[in-house]
């Protein structure tokens, strides 16, 4: 057994430098009903009093113990930090206070237990934490549990059974745990809590060591050897039996290596041929070699977890980031860095492709050709533009005369008006375009260059500009976007090839519709029929004035529905009347409408593409090109290095930590390295 201690405390140490979360010893958890003599089998393993002891539930929290082999030249080295002695513990709760008088280790427990659990037999599952430094004890991870109770006393909750038993399932579940169930002597071993609680985690026994105490106690007459030889419960592990000290004994400050003395002269006596399988020493080496097979059988896990975390603590690491020496270079990197990436964003050849959705130039491709285009597309010609509207622009266009052909002017009216509604959709591009632009600053920060989460206020000095950069440039765009549909309503051209074209068919239709219109016209009345009926007519009165003016109160136009009946009386107020269209008036209207669009669709096309190319060149391209001039310029300054250049508070922490725990990690597949090269099993 020590020969194996160096190697156990070059292991403990790579466990410690791991962490215990990660990969472990295995906890040796102690298991049995109230009073049974858990506490007494851990401080017969340490050598010392530590622990409270009495009547009634005294372990009301779990505690940690680890005992940690140490040479005893170390206690000397270590003289100038107040100790005295070759034995001390600390807990982690003090920090690194230090203990040299177990007395006041066992009043800090008792101390400490009562601070969470109160006063009066309450429990809880918060650990203490204690380690002891020993040249008398093996490296062991053991932990005292709250003894198995029935009936609640004292501010004990109803449900204190369920409680205490779950507290003990959490910790032996664990399939690096060892059980030690602890039985005592004078009880039936049928019976026995914590054999029970054990098999239900551990139903093969393959991890449970039974413990018998107070084999001292039983009665006359009686002994057990039948438990001990294993004939009542079988456990794979063994079975040992143990003697503790009584109350008594530890009343009167009996020493546990007296204590040990009468415990083997008591085996030798009682049970002379078992005497040198049970025992507390027996016992300290059996938890040693269970220790050292489980060791053994964890070490390959343990290398390959060892190598994996140190591959993850290296990338940590460079994420984190070198010190910064060179405050210069490092701030005009990160500024070209951040340029290049922006650029790289827009451009499609970042390292970092988004895969959730579009981003940086392929968005803005995504605005120009789908989000603006089908916008121009769903832009109705004639929208807003009823046949009333049309044929009172006409009329309006005419003056006071009457016209012969459709005015020009009233063309130029029309279409202007409804050019003019491609300027917000045109302007609201520009918008999205910009607000892209924006959020490809988002997007560089948290994919490309994480090193700007080192330092916060270049962060923001480095949005600050680019925001700013891209507010000095919206304006401009969009004073371009509204010249572009200004130079469309400047001037109406209707020599333009496209249009011209339209015209020309526009006009054979016309000309062939009014061809069809002459066919469908009644023929002439011959003279001598209108003579004939002359006469008639006379005296029908219609050939006088008095006829024709009988005619025109006859006529369609006079009904009581048209609006040439207020026509008589100029004072009254004319109120607009819906009315059939004359055909002259329809074929102006459908002249005007065909114009227009055709008109329109001209102009469309032209915005739909120059809009992009004015938006490319006077933001995107110009951002792209001035934007490393422009943080060069702005941050590139001495006076602001110091500044720019503050690490956040616990960067140079996690920096350090994760420095320290690549290091440990190192030396630690290096101790692993030399065990496996050694033949210690």
């Amino acid at each position: 057994m020590e020969a194996l201690i160096p190697v156990i405390n070059k292991l403990q140490d790579v466990f410690n430098t791991v962490g215990a979360d990660i990969i472990q010893l295995p906890q040796i958890a102690v298991v049995g009903t109230q009073s049974s003599g858990k506490s007494s089998v851990l401080e017969s393993l340490v050598g010392r009093d530590l622990l409270p002891r009495g009547t009634g539930i005294v372990t009301r929290r779990p505690l940690i113990l680890q005992l940690v082999h140490i040479d005893p030249g170390d206690t000397r080295k270590n003289e100038d930090g107040g100790r005295e002695g070759e034995e001390w513990g600390k807990f982690l709760h003090t920090k690194t206070k230090i203990y040299t008088d177990f007395d006041e280790i066992r009043q800090e427990i008792e101390t400490e237990t009562e601070r969470v659990s109160g006063n009066n037999k309450g429990i809880s599952d918060e650990p203490i934490h204690l380690k002891i430094f020993s040249p008398h004890v093996v490296n062991l991870t053991l932990v005292d549990l709250p003894g198995i109770t029935k009936v609640p006393v004292g501010d004990q909750p109803k449900d204190i059974e369920v409680q205490i038993r779950d507290l003990i399932l959490k910790h032996i579940s664990n399939p690096n745990c060892i059980i030690l169930a602890v039985t005592a002597a004078n009880t039936d071993m049928a019976t026995s809590e914590a054999l029970k609680v054990a098999r239900e985690v551990d139903p093969d026994g393959r991890r449970t060591l039974a413990v018998v105490t107070k084999l001292d106690l039983m009665d006359a007459g009686t002994d057990a050897m039948d438990v001990l030889m294993g004939r009542v419960i079988p456990v794979k592990l063994g079975l040992i039996g143990v003697v503790n000290r009584s109350q008594l004994d530890i009343n009167n400050k009996k020493s546990v290596a007296d204590a040990i003395r009468d415990e083997y002269a008591f085996l030798q006596k009682k049970y002379p041929s078992l005497a040198n399988r049970n025992g507390t020493k027996y016992l300290a080496r059996t938890l040693n070699r269970l220790l050292m097979h489980h060791i053994r059988d964890c070490l390959p896990e343990l290398k390959t977890r060892i190598n994996v975390l140190a591959a993850q603590y290296q990338s940590l690491l460079s994420s984190y980031g070198e010190p910064v020496d060179d405050q210069s270079a490092t701030l005009l990197q990160l500024i070209t860095k951040f340029a290049t990436e922006y650029c790289n964003t827009i451009e499609g050849t970042a390292k970092y492709i988004e895969t959730a959705e579009l981003c940086g130039g392929a968005r803005i491709c995504y605005i120009f050709h789908e989000t603006f285009g089908r916008t121009l597309e769903s832009v109705d010609p004639l929208g807003g533009l009823s046949t009333i509207d049309i044929l009172t622009a006409i009329r309006n266009a005419t003056g006071p005369r009457p016209s012969l052909f459709v005015p020009e002017v009233s063309f130029e009216l029309l279409v202007k008006k409804q050019v003019k509604r491609l300027e917000e959709p045109s302007l609201r591009c520009v918008e999205l375009v910009h607000e892209e632009m924006q959020r490809i600053i988002q997007h560089c920060s948290n994919y490309s260059t994480q090193e700007l989460q080192r330092f916060p206020k270049l962060h923001e000095a480095i949005v600050e500009v680019v925001t700013s950069l891209l507010r000095k440039r919206l304006p401009i765009t969009n004073e371009m976007v509204h010249n572009l549909v200004a130079i469309e309503l400047a001037y109406i051209n209707t020599k333009h090839p496209d249009f011209a074209d339209a015209c020309g068919v526009m006009n054979n239709n016309i000309e062939e519709q009014r061809r069809n219109r002459m066919r469908e016209l009644p023929t002439a009345v011959p003279r001598d029929k209108a003579a004939a009926g002359g006469p008639q007519g006379e005296q029908d009165g219609t050939g006088t004035w008095r006829g024709m003016l009988k005619r025109g109160e006859e006529a369609p136009g006079s009904g009581p529905g048209s609006p040439l009946k207020g026509a008589v009386n100029l004072l009254d107020v004319p109120v607009p009347v819906a009315r059939k269209l004359s055909s002259r008036e329809q074929r102006d209207c459908e002249v005007i409408e065909r114009l227009i669009k055709s008109y329109f669709l001209i102009v469309r096309k032209n915005i739909q593409d120059s809009v992009p190319k004015a938006v490319m060149h006077f933001l995107v391209n110009h951002v792209k090109d001035s934007l490393q001039s422009e943080l060069v310029g702005q941050l590139y300054k001495s006076g602001l290095l110091n500044d720019l250049l503050t690490e956040s508070e616990d960067m140079a922490q996690r920096r350090k930590e994760a420095a320290d725990m690549l290091q440990a990690l190192q030396k630690a597949s290096q101790v692993i390295a030399e065990i496996r090269e050694t033949h210690l099993w």
